[in-house]
């Protein structure tokens, strides 16, 4: 059986985008709580940190913590070499991403409303989103084997423009969860979900 890889994207309304080759399977579901702008027009590839300088990245036996410290490293690089400012690390982002990587597990559902929950459900518990001016993104995905390393989600979602519009978006701060499990049937499935925020000035 093919290994699967499956992606999924915060931005406005839900529209379904679907391509499929023999070896990879890729869906996209877009969402958003806001428009944030468009990403700098840069060649996706230079973007992609070496391994040497964030290791982990095409190991999906790792550690949890070492997986999402190679996505946070693949992130902040990513947005260095767009001249972007490093996101801070938000423990609140980081509870959501799990919770709604839990729920995508536990309800079986690949969806940002997994467990019939808008996708702001977990932020918003967690406290973020508190105040009108605070904005929200989330990227979702899961693969199996070698597709659900922290390198093989992060290229793909840096190949897709949605994907790679939260990545190097107007956001200050994120949380980043990758939760093991059986989904859609497949044993040892790669949850990734990684949240986006940014405050308002108080």
């Amino acid at each position: 059986m093919a290994a699967r890889l499956l992606l999924s994207v915060a931005i406005a309304l839900a529209i379904t985008l679907v391509a499929a080759s023999s070896a990879l399977a890729v869906g996209v579901q877009r969402q958003r709580v806001a428009a944030r702008g468009n990403p700098p027009a840069q060649s996706s590839s230079s973007l992609i940190a070496p391994v040497a300088t964030c290791p982990n990245q095409a190991n999906p036996s790792a550690s949890p913590e070492a997986q999402q410290q190679s996505m946070r490293c693949m992130t902040d690089f990513a947005r260095a070499r767009a001249g972007l400012g490093e996101l801070n690390d938000s423990q609140q982002l980081d509870l959501s991403a799990e919770e709604k990587a839990a729920d995508v597990l536990g309800c079986d559902s690949f969806s940002h409303t997994a467990c019939d929950r808008d996708f702001t459900y977990w932020i918003r518990q967690s406290g973020y989103l508190s105040k009108p001016c605070w904005h929200a993104g989330e990227n979702l995905a899961w693969g199996t084997d070698e597709y659900g390393s922290a390198g093989a989600i992060f290229r793909a979602w840096m190949s897709s423009p949605t994907h790679r519009q939260n990545v190097l978006g107007d956001y200050d701060e994120v949380g980043i969860a990758v939760l093991t499990g059986s989904l859609e049937g497949r044993r040892g499935a790669h949850v990734w979900a990684t949240h986006f925020g940014s405050r308002c000035a108080s």
